[in-house]
This record gives C-alpha cells, sequence and structure tokens, in this order.
C-alpha cells in the first residue's frame, strides 16, 4: 500500500559524498519506521540506517561515523547523506518502510577507487 521511490545515487570517487532521498506515496513518516538496505552483487541485503518515528536511530558498524539518516515528516521523505564513500559501499540501495513492509526499487552506488 505504501509506495517508495528512491533517488539520489550515482557514480562517485572514494572520499566523496552522496545523498540519498526516499519518497513515500502516503503520509506516514510519523508513525512509521523507515530505513535504508543495500545489496551488492553475490551478497544478501544488509541494513544500513533506520529510523524510527521517535527518530531514535541505528547503524551498520560499517557506516557508523561516515552515513546519516534523517527524516522530513512533511515531506515524506527519508534521507541518507553518505559520506567519505568507500568502494566497498558500492551496492543498490533500498529504502525501507515497516508498514507493509514495503521496499522501494532500489538505487544504484557506485564508488569508484
Amino acid at each position: 500500500q505504501v509506495q517508495l521511490h528512491e533517488s539520489g545515487g550515482g557514480l562517485v570517487q572514494a572520499g566523496g559524498s552522496l545523498k540519498l532521498s526516499c519518497a513515500a506515496s502516503l503520509s506516514i513518516l510519523s508513525v512509521a519506521t523507515m530505513g535504508w538496505y543495500r545489496q551488492a552483487p553475490g551478497n544478501q541485503r544488509e541494513l544500513v540506517a533506520t529510523i524510527t518515528r521517535g527518530t531514535y536511530t541505528n547503524y551498520a558498524d560499517s557506516v557508523k561515523g561516515r552515513f546519516t539518516i534523517s527524516r522530513d515528516n512533511t515531506e515524506n521523505t527519508v534521507y541518507l547523506q553518505m559520506n567519505s564513500l568507500k568502494p566497498d559501499d558500492t551496492a543498490i540501495y533500498y529504502c525501507y518502510c515497516n508498514i507493509g513492509p514495503s521496499w522501494g526499487q532500489g538505487t544504484q552506488v557506485t564508488v569508484s577507487s
């Protein structure tokens, strides 16, 4: 019932930054837990970061100190600010909502060395 649309992926050099956006089709961010996951070729989909309706956040150890998840409830949008990107961050990044649960189609992030 909730559709999620990611944007902001692309190609960036190591050490660079990208900001991903996830727009929800319904006004649900005030009550939903949102998150970002990623999947590299041949690997399982893994948690990157989550944010609850109470704005508590959780990050994978591999991205702590580099990535920041945030949300704008008025825009029904979740963001993932990614700094100091590494080649190991290369993956398809998926937006997640616990209502449904729902998944976005994914956006490709490629980090070159």
